[in-house]
């Protein structure tokens, strides 16, 4: 098994240690192997004829990804890019058949809508313990989908994954947001299921280039490609570099961060609506925001009217969700989630804006009040009307529930 980097990209790190307090990992554990330079060091090892073992595996696979090292690093070290290279090494040895599985589900949008509902079903009937509800960060999963409406043809929202069938109602909002700053949005057909993000950080190249490949005929054109998920958008003005041709460079230039837009037009914003307190807003930045595509600014240029802004002390540091890194590092992020948490608590904010839903869920999941942006923008300027009852459940699962045949029945 050998590993292909650039030399030049290793040989760019010059170990001088301005990276070690940015990780997250290194914070949690203080161990030299578990930093960026440690694991560039291995990287090297590897590239001059080291073997690929469990102790070079557990370096790679325990980086959180959140690239904040790229940030500080003055040699511009372009640490994302050698990582992923190293995971495409590993992949073969370290990606198991159910997460392969799981992440071939993301591209097939009708079957992960399904299984979403089927999932929101057995929450309400108690079916799923808590402790995995915690353990995968679940949100509380929808029985059924509001309905996400075009609007015009000025933009398309890009929908996604997770994203559009755990979250929708971030899509709801961006639409009202976008549409009271007289943007007209379309939306992309099924080709644009999933970016293949989750795919491009385990290492499996191949599956996310033929997702990018999709991905991309799906939005015909040279409309502006809006989007509301922080790593979805990192990964999507990746594509150049993913793909390597002209088309996809192009493409990568038409995305944007959708606050990164609304920034533009923000002297548009609508007024908070009569009556709305203004809430203390404290800002988290998710790290492919605010590392990869640098755009973290323009959340609080478009949040400002409509509470008081509280920036966090610890200078953007990561919340451990990283992808699916809560999920298959769980020790690691939990730690660095606790520490990210404490910060949170000392700003004594009323609510949490973060634009990428994997934040949102990690932190919701220990009781953190997140929102995304539009979220809060659509709320406090009254963009969004009563929402519908789409959580009541079929009469026959209401009678299961009622019945006690599947645990404590069913809650809103």
């Amino acid at each position: 098994m050998t590993i292909h980097l650039d030399p030049d990209e290793l040989a760019a790190c010059v170990s001088c240690g301005l990276c070690l307090p940015e990780c997250p990992t290194y914070r949690a554990t203080g161990e030299e192997g578990l930093s960026p330079r440690g694991r560039i060091a291995a990287m090297r090892a590897v590239d001059a004829g080291a073997p690929i073992d469990d102790a070079f595996e557990r370096m790679m696979q325990t980086c959180v990804q959140c690239r904040a090292c790229e940030t500080a690093c003055p040699s511009s070290v372009p640490f994302g890019r050698l990582m992923e290279g190293a995971r495409q090494a590993l992949a073969p040895r370290s990606v198991p058949a159910w997460q392969r599985a799981a992440y071939r589900v993301l591209g097939r949008h009708r079957a992960l809508v399904a299984l979403s509902g089927l999932g929101g079903v057995a929450q309400r009937l108690g079916v799923v313990p808590a402790a995995v509800a915690r353990r995968l960060a679940l949100p509380k999963l929808p029985v059924r989908q509001g309905r996400l409406v075009p609007t015009g043809e000025d933009v398309w929202l890009f929908t996604g994954c997770v994203m559009d069938a755990w979250q929708r109602p971030v899509h709801q909002a961006s639409v009202a947001v976008l549409d009271a700053v007289h943007v007209g949005v379309a939306l992309p057909g099924p080709g644009a299921a999933c970016c293949g993000a989750l795919h491009v950080h385990a290492g499996l190249h191949t599956e996310a280039t033929r997702l990018a490949h999709r991905t991309i005929a799906a939005f015909p054109g040279s409309a502006p490609i809006l989007v509301d998920s922080a790593g979805c958008g990192a990964a999507l003005k990746d594509y150049g570099y993913l793909l390597g041709t002209p088309a996809a460079a192009e493409f990568a230039a038409r995305v944007f961060d959708i606050s990164e837009w609304v920034a533009g037009r923000a002297d548009q914003l609508p007024k908070s609506k009569e009556g709305a307190a203004k809430r203390r807003i404290a800002i988290q930045d998710p790290c492919h925001l605010r590392h990869v595509q640098r755009a973290e600014s323009h959340v609080r240029t478009v949040l400002r009217p409509y509470g008081e802004l509280v920036e966090l002390d610890d200078d953007g540091r990561c919340c451990g969700a990283g992808g699916a890194y809560s999920v298959l590092q769980p020790e690691l992020a939990g730690i660095v989630r606790t520490q990210k948490v404490a910060t949170i608590s000392a700003a004594r904010a009323d609510v949490v804006a973060s634009a990428n839903p994997g934040c949102a869920m990690w932190l919701g999941a220990v009781g953190v009040p997140t929102r995304h942006p539009m979220e809060i923008i659509a709320e406090t300027a009254g963009l969004l009307g009563p929402k519908p009852g789409s959580e009541r459940p079929p009469k026959m699962l209401r009678w299961l529930a009622s019945s006690g045949r599947f645990g404590s029945g069913w809650s809103r």
